[in-house]
């Protein structure tokens, strides 16, 4: 996984909804855990073998 240097610039700055994070290193470990608490809640669905 590397670095998210297109989110860490698109943050937005003025926003009272969203607090902007300025230290590449913070922001890295905080997309991290966005990042697995996302595959955390995702569905799991296992694969249906059909028989033939």
């Amino acid at each position: 996984m590397q670095f998210p240097l297109w989110p860490y610039l698109n943050q937005p700055i003025f926003s009272r909804s969203h607090q902007a994070v300025y230290n590449p290193w913070r922001f890295w470990r905080t997309y991290q855990v966005r990042f697995l608490e996302r595959c955390w809640l995702r569905e799991y669905r296992p694969e249906e073998h059909y028989k033939s």
